[in-house]
């Protein structure tokens, strides 16, 4: 992979901050000054010289865009990879290949109502309803579903304040539903549900270089968000409850069992998920374990 420079995506806007973390967690830092969208990625000797014979990192031209644009540019072939949401890459009919859900910033793209239009929950079957979405295409496809006459209104954010007064229905992102039921409105559909995804351009991926440095970064970004499902669980056990220890531990193939001094206990260590630790610790000290240690991980690779 050496030589290979990478042009890359990064979002602009709410995406952004959880973004750059995954990538420092990554080990490839992203500086830039406040008002810059050319950011560095890395540090500035990032594809340096060979280390212990193994080749250099690929060097990354990033660029701040929106998401949007960032899903046209793929298409376009002008970025190589970049981070989206899966909702602007369907509604823009892209044919970016997706590396990775990262499954961070998620959202489900839905149909909100004002309550008080609602019959038993749904919507009343009624002509010439006016839809207000950012997502033409996805708000025309649903309409040829269930409301073939409807009106298509355009905005450009904010849609949860177009009803009553400037549009009857509107189809846009929610999170936690908060701000919809802070305007009066209530989800009578769902059509898809969304998050960041990591993606790469069909050009890229047709150039063998490219290729295998796209998929080195949606490795190196899936080993930390593997890492922060887990936890790494260090305990001492006698050799007695040894057995009785390990059939209650949770690991990913085996765990790592190794002899202390003397050959009467033993060290074992796992990557346990972080959702078992609440019950998980009191079941170790239950079964003889002593000397608990839970620490982070940084990186997870299968």
């Amino acid at each position: 992979m050496s030589d290979v420079v990478m042009e890359l995506g990064l979002p602009k806007g709410r995406m952004q901050a959880e973004v750059l973390k995954l990538m420092a967690d990554a080990g490839l830092p992203i500086k830039a000054d406040e008002r810059g969208y050319r950011p560095q990625v890395g540090e500035p000797d990032r594809g340096g010289p060979a280390v212990n014979g193994f080749g250099k990192a690929p060097v990354y031209e990033a660029k701040f865009l929106k998401p949007q644009n960032i899903v046209e540019m793929l298409d376009l072939g002008s970025r190589d990879v970049g981070f989206a949401g899966a909702d602007w890459t369907r509604e823009l009919g892209s044919g970016a290949i997706e590396l990775l859900d990262t499954g961070l910033d998620p959202v489900r793209i839905v149909v909100a109502a004002p309550i008080g239009l609602l019959k038993d929950g749904k919507l009343p079957e009624r002509k010439g309803l006016r839809i207000a979405s950012e997502y033409e295409s996805l708000t025309r496809k649903w309409m040829s579903r269930g409301a073939p006459d409807s009106l298509f209104v355009r905005s450009y954010g904010a849609t949860e304040v177009f009803p009553p007064e400037d549009a009857d229905v509107i189809l846009d992102n929610c999170a936690t539903g908060s701000t919809l039921k802070a305007n009066g409105l209530a989800i009578v559909d769902e059509v898809m549900k969304s998050s960041t995804r990591l993606y790469a351009s069909r050009q890229a991926m047709a150039d063998p270089a490219k290729r295998e440095a796209a998929e080195s970064l949606a490795l190196l970004l899936g080993a930390v968000l593997e890492a922060r499902k887990r936890v790494m669980i260090e305990v001492n056990v006698p050799g007695s409850r040894l057995a009785e220890l390990t059939e209650a531990l949770p690991y990913m193939k085996s765990p790592t069992v190794s002899p202390l001094k003397g050959g009467q206990d033993f060290a074992v260590r796992v990557a346990a998920p972080r959702s078992a630790l609440a019950g998980l610790i009191p079941e170790i000290k239950r079964r003889g374990g002593t000397d608990i240690v839970v620490s982070e991980l940084c990186q997870i690779v299968p």
